[in-house]
């Protein structure tokens, strides 16, 4: 009978980018500086790698949990024991019974090549086709009650949904370990206005927050005289980067106080508000740069300066469309 105990630690490392050409330019040449990045954050406490199984574009679907698979493999270094690996089973409309969830879950520990330390639903289907949906949640909870995965977990759900899903779970014994949502200082919705937070906690399930530096909005490198990135980024940057001004040069003011890059300040921020954040990193410098939010804390009078800033921002991130309330 289930189950081994999850170790979360305080900050992850989100891997949308390996594998994934469209959006983030992948190529497989990066391969070996991507395991350089994966080692350097086992090797630095960072130890939950969050993944899919649509995970890469195209012909390279599956592609970064077979990449994450060779990587903790390679691995035997400093808190090699930690290494949490967890992945999200899309929703896709073919996968319409418990056991289709079920044989998800085996194909990705296939591509992992050991057992998912964490099974994680990529998004409810209840905005449109609710009917689908409890079939898909019934086989993540299998997949836990038969051994295969160490924890499970829920991604761009609200209070109200996940009540639900909390209490059927609770019926059958299985435990919600975590709960992502696009959480950072350009997307503060699921906490402000969901009230998402406090459910989590009430719940007893860990928040996490993916796309905490909203896309590398936060992380300073952009303005509308930089270059911009390529593709689907460059038009939410020109949308949303001219009505951010305030929320950037706050966070560089307390960036240049504290000695710190503005990412970290902007990690540090969702570690504070009691978030595991999930920053991707495609080089070591941006590893390096992502593992700096640790080991320190933002003050509170920081940490106001930052709500403020944030909640009088013209520009929000568009919230997920699979988000539900």
């Amino acid at each position: 009978m289930p189950n081994q105990k999850l170790s979360l630690p305080i900050m992850g490392c989100g891997t949308w980018a390996w594998g994934n050409r469209l959006l983030w330019g992948y190529d497989p040449s990066m391969d070996n500086q991507l395991q350089e990045v994966f080692n350097l954050c086992v090797s630095n406490g960072v130890t939950l790698f969050d993944t899919g199984d649509s995970y890469g574009t195209g012909k390279l679907n599956g592609r970064s949990e077979s990449l994450l698979g060779k990587f903790s493999q390679a691995y035997s270094g400093i808190n090699q024991e930690n290494i949490c690996i967890a992945t999200k089973l899309a929703a896709y409309p073919w996968r319409l019974t418990r056991q289709s969830m079920v044989n998800a879950g085996k194909a990705s520990a296939k591509r992992l090549g050991k057992n998912i330390d964490l099974v994680q639903m990529h998004w409810s289907t209840a905005n449109y086709l609710p009917w689908q949906e409890w079939a898909l949640l019934d086989g993540l909870a299998d997949l836990y009650e038969q051994g295969l995965v160490k924890g499970v977990g829920l991604s761009n759900y609200g209070p109200k949904r996940l009540k639900k899903v909390h209490q059927r779970f609770a019926e059958r014994g299985v435990p919600i370990a975590t709960l992502q949502v696009q959480y950072s200082l350009l997307s503060t919705y699921p906490v402000t206005e969901l009230g998402l937070k406090d459910v989590c906690d009430e719940l007893g399930i860990k928040l996490i927050a993916y796309s905490p530096l909203a896309l590398g909005l936060l992380t300073g490198k952009y303005s509308e005289k930089t270059t911009l990135p390529k593709g689907i980024r460059r038009l939410a940057f020109r949308q949303i980067l001219p009505g951010i001004k305030p929320l950037l040069g706050c966070l560089r003011e307390i960036a240049e106080n504290r000695n710190k890059t503005m990412s970290q300040i902007a990690l540090n921020w969702c570690i504070c508000k009691g978030t595991i954040p999930i920053p991707g990193a495609k080089s070591v410098e941006q590893a390096k740069d992502n593992l700096g939010a640790l080991g320190w804390q933002l003050d509170t009078n920081e940490v106001a300066e930052l709500d403020k800033a944030a909640a009088s921002t013209d520009k929000k991130m568009v919230q997920n469309i699979f988000q539900t309330k």
